[in-house]
Order: C-alpha cells, then structure tokens, then sequence
C-alpha cells in the first residue's frame, strides 16, 4: 500500500495518508480522524473522479473541517443539552452546538490522531485508545476501525469496541459524496432511495422528539427513487428545523444483519451507491451548512447542498430517549458494526 506524509499536526505529531486500490476503486485514508479524504471509482464512460468532499491540507481537517470523511464519535449525532445519565450517575459533555453536544464535542473521534496497527493493498486497520473522561464520557474505550476492499467497487468499515466502564457509544463514517465528481456543485439532482417507513421527527434545536413517524405523505418519503431537489424546499417545519434534511431514518431489516440501507445515483455520470449496513438508522444529511466559506480539495468552494451524507448509525439522543434502542457497552460486551459502500454504474 502507498503510504506518505499527509502533514503534520500543530503540536508536531506526524500525520500518514494510506491509499487502497482495487481495480477501479481507489480510497485514500488519513491517521487523523480516521478520515476518508478520497474515493475515486469510474462513471459510465470509464473516467475516474474522487466523489467524496475534502481538504488539501491537514490544517485544514484540524481546524476547519465538518467532519469530513472522518469517523465520529465517542456518541455520533446530538445529544440534548450535552447531558446524560447512565446508572444514577449524571454525566455532562461539551456543548459545541448549542444548546446540544454534536459527534461526541469539540475534540471528538474525528479530531484526534489515531494508529495505524495494520496497512495493505486492500485494507488498513486503524486504532485508538479514548481514555476515561475525555470529552466527559465515562470509561477507558478501546476502538478498532478496518476499511478494506473485498471486491472491486466496494469499500467496507467495520467497527470494533470495548470498554472498562459502562458508557455510550455511536459510531459512523461522515463522508460527504457528490457522485458527480467533488467540487462540481450541487448533489440535489441526485436520485435517492431509502429503505425505511418511518424516521425521528426533531425539535428546533435538531434533537429528536422521541417519535417515530411514517414517511408517507411526507418529503422524508424515500421509498422510491427520487431527487432530493424534489421537496427539500417543501413548507414543512421538520426541514425548516434542519435547513434540509438532517433526519434519522429507521431502517428496515433485522439489526445486526448487513443489508440494503439506501441508493443514490447521479444521472449525469451514470455513478451509483448503493449504501448496506448492520446499523438500526441512517442520517441522511443534505449539506445544508456548507456556506461557502470552505475551499475543497479540488479548489472550488463547498455550498449548501454540494454533498450528501448516509450515516449509518445508532439513534441520535438515545441516552435520553427511553423509547430509542440503547446506546450502552458495558465491560464483557464488544460493540460491532459493519457498514459497505458499494459502487457502479447504470
């Protein structure tokens, strides 16, 4: 495998981009983060473009980055008030989205440097230690990330944890494609489809109310393809809330078993992923606040909707939503997860 100096982090510690290659598909990963900086695969006419977006500098990822392409953690998603309480006891996290906490805080799973314990053609193996109390979660969690390669088009991240205390635990991979090619504009036109009857309708601070509501009749109605364009800008509070969508859908399927969560496709260069997880939920997040303020690794400027996210999940709140699945680990148990992003054309 290809491995170079990325850069070097501001308090001097030296930073690793990995690159996997398997016939057309090409991933390049970072120490940092755990972070996904590109994926180019072909469109329909054999030309290869990197479809996630990016920086071109670590500084970047350190300073400025809204999670892109990096794994979050250690509680993926918002939590409301940066509190929670698990076994009588009340733990408080950094509010870095006021009033609510937001992938775990400032210096979250994405913003720290991890290990690269394993690095090969197809699969890189990376690692880290979260201690007790860091961003105020309880327990020593000891976390493994594997991307690999099993076929060609296809990139899979399984996760793997423990922990020596009882504490909670959300992980996902918060890549932002644009299968049109990075930097080339809006995803709106982007096809969709979502395998899910029902998602979390949130609050105006974009914290789950604790419902759960059926897509039909609604702009979250995913059951069949359409664009996100079609009714992003429909009069409905929910995406008033959110600017767009930034919802939780609940998938449908057995939990713990690897099957269909969503599909997207770009019409124009024929490009399509189809997104499998063992995850209960997925957040589809439209981009909304990309502001035009960043500068991507193409050298063009991000805007509100120039890339969608499927992260593939727990539920966001759980911690303080009895009617959520549980968000726990304790000591003895081993969280895993397994999500693939699957690539081709039509």
């Amino acid at each position: 495998m290809p491995t170079e100096v990325f850069g070097t982090t501001a308090d001097g510690r030296p930073v690793s981009r990995h690159v996997l290659n398997r016939g057309g598909l090409r991933v390049a990963i970072i120490d940092f983060g755990a972070a996904v900086t590109a994926i180019e695969v072909p469109d329909r006419a054999g030309h290869p473009a990197n479809v996630v977006l990016g920086l071109d500098t670590l500084a970047g990822y350190e300073t400025v980055s809204p999670s892109f392409g990096a794994i979050v953690g250690r509680y993926a998603n918002r939590i409301a008030g940066g509190r929670f309480s698990l076994d009588g006891h009340v733990y408080r996290l950094p509010v870095n989205e006021a009033p609510n906490t937001l992938h775990g805080g400032p210096d979250n799973f994405g913003k720290r440097l991890w290990r690269a314990d394993r690095s090969e053609a197809t699969r890189l193996v990376l690692s880290r230690r979260s201690p007790d109390g860091e961003e105020g979660f309880p327990g020593n969690l000891d976390v493994r990330v594997t991307y690999t390669l099993p076929e060609d088009g296809v990139l899979r991240i399984d996760y793997a944890a423990v922990t020596d205390r009882p504490t909670i635990l959300n992980l996902t991979n918060h890549s932002y494609f644009n299968l049109a090619g990075e930097g080339t504009g809006s995803v709106l036109g982007h096809i969709v489809q979502v395998e899910a009857d029902a998602f979390a309708p949130i609050d105006a601070t974009q914290i789950p109310t604790g419902a759960i509501q059926p897509v039909a009749g609604t702009p979250f109605d995913f059951r069949a393809p359409r664009s996100l364009e079609a009714r992003i800008r429909a009069g409905d509070p929910q995406l008033a809330h959110a600017k767009g969508y930034d919802h939780t859908f609940v998938l449908r399927g057995p939990v713990g078993t690897l099957r269909p969560a969503a599909t997207c496709i770009d019409p124009g260069s024929g490009r399509r992923l189809d997104v499998w997880t063992t995850q209960p939920a997925l957040q589809l997040y439209s981009g909304n606040n990309l502001d035009g303020r960043l500068i991507g690794s193409s050298g063009r400027i991000y805007r509100s909707g120039d890339g969608v996210c499927f992260e593939t999940q727990g539920f966001p709140d759980a911690p303080n939503q009895p009617g959520f699945p549980s968000a726990v680990l304790r000591p003895g148990e081993t969280f895993a997860a397994a999500t693939e992003f699957r690539f081709s054309v039509v």
